[in-house]
């Protein structure tokens, strides 16, 4: 049974930002990594996005960005400049493919293509079995996410983000290539929180997506049927072709998953709710808790200590309890938001970047009677009935 200091399960955006970040530290140069992941990495699964202030770590890689945003709703719609923020999106093949060239030059670190049966945590290890062979070490970090392990409980609210994307081309122009359609809401609610989500690459090249918050997923042809109805009727596009498609689900829930962690053991990723619970954006939240971990790392404390509660935790917790006992509601929540404050004030708290005065900005331009009613409510029982 092969032995090392650490192992690192699932080669997502976390596991890949952890082994990098650790093979580039001095501190666990005299440390043996192993990496692992079922997938060898070789496909466009995914992108990501996220906004940061001037230049960034992922720069290299960018598929494309945009220094304006759309929000469109009922009662409201604008476009509008982020300065001094760039909305950023990455794709995983471009991700994947540098962050495995980093990993190969770090003679520390192995990455083996197998699925991980079984994690179990000893007095002075951790066994880690796999379809190849089984591998021990005295930390791991594991990224494997299973929905289940959230929903047994009633105490937090979970909620999914889930979607399904188009990549398109159309024949004539009609996508705006400096602005990134952020969030939709003039489409049919049906008594959820839906919009559309438009990414332009050129004036006819472009992702859009049909995106929920709410409970559960719906059949594949209720996402499709609003893409096209929002094609040919919003933008007035009858000829294209779908040159690719994406999908896929991100929980949304204020669940503390650090509960499971141990001095051996800690979750990462989605897994370890690295993911924004109001909003399910993950990928700058995990560079940033990645860099956080390897420091507590380096200063020589618990892992169990990594992660906690803070004030923005709380902030969500209501926002969810909204969405999950009135889901039709969040719309108006977003517009309340758009229209009364700008746009980088709500970037830079949606970052959990904001002083307290700030957020108090924020959230006296939430509909007042809603977030009252939730915070009563959270302060009376452990959760919202539907």
């Amino acid at each position: 049974m092969a032995q090392y200091d650490y192992i690192i399960i699932g080669a997502g955006a976390a596991g890949l930002m952890l082994a990098d970040a650790m093979g580039k530290e001095g501190f666990f140069r005299d440390k043996r990594i192993l990496l692992l992941d079922r997938d060898p990495k070789l496909t466009n699964d995914r992108t990501w996005c996220f906004w940061e202030k001037g230049a960034g770590d992922f720069d290299g890689i960018l598929h494309r960005s945009w220094d304006q945003i759309f929000f469109g709703g009922k009662g409201f719609s604008r476009r509008m400049g982020i300065t001094p923020y760039t909305y950023k999106m990455v794709r995983g093949i471009d991700f994947y493919r540098l962050y495995l060239e980093r990993i190969k030059a770090y003679p520390n670190i192995t990455f083996v293509h197998a699925t991980v049966t079984r994690v179990e945590e000893h007095s002075q290890a951790v066994e880690v079995s796999t379809t190849i062979e089984n591998y021990t070490a005295f930390q791991v970090f594991n990224s494997i996410f299973n929905f289940k392990d959230i929903t047994g409980q009633r105490t937090y609210p979970v909620l999914q983000q889930h979607f399904i994307g188009w990549f398109v081309q159309t024949k004539s122009p009609v996508f705006l290539l400096d602005t990134a359609t952020f969030m939709d809401f003039s489409i049919p609610q049906e008594g959820n929180t839906r919009f559309m989500y438009v990414l332009p690459f050129s004036r006819t090249h472009a992702l859009v997506e049909y995106t929920l918050f709410s409970e559960f997923t719906l059949p594949e042809e209720v996402y499709e049927n609003a893409i096209q109805r929002y094609l040919s009727e919003q933008l007035n596009v009858d000829e294209y072709k779908v040159l690719a498609k994406e999908r896929g689900s991100i929980p949304m829930t204020c669940y503390p998953f650090w509960q499971r962690d141990s001095k051996k053991v800690v979750h990462i990723g989605t897994a370890g709710g690295w993911a924004k619970p109001s909003t399910g954006f993950t990928f700058r939240n995990t560079s940033k808790k990645t860099a956080a971990l390897v420091k507590h790392m380096k200063a020589h404390k618990s892992l169990v200590s990594f992660s906690g509660k803070n004030r923005f935790w709380w902030y969500d917790l209501l926002l969810l309890d909204i969405l999950y006992k009135h889901n039709e509601k969040g719309g108006l929540v977003f517009e309340a938001l758009f229209r009364r404050r700008k746009p980088r004030l709500l970037l830079k708290f949606l970052d959990e970047e904001t002083s307290f005065w700030e957020d108090l900005k924020v959230i006296s331009a939430c509909p007042k009677r809603m977030f009252m009613q939730a915070l009563i409510a959270r302060l009376f029982s452990q959760a919202p009935d539907k």
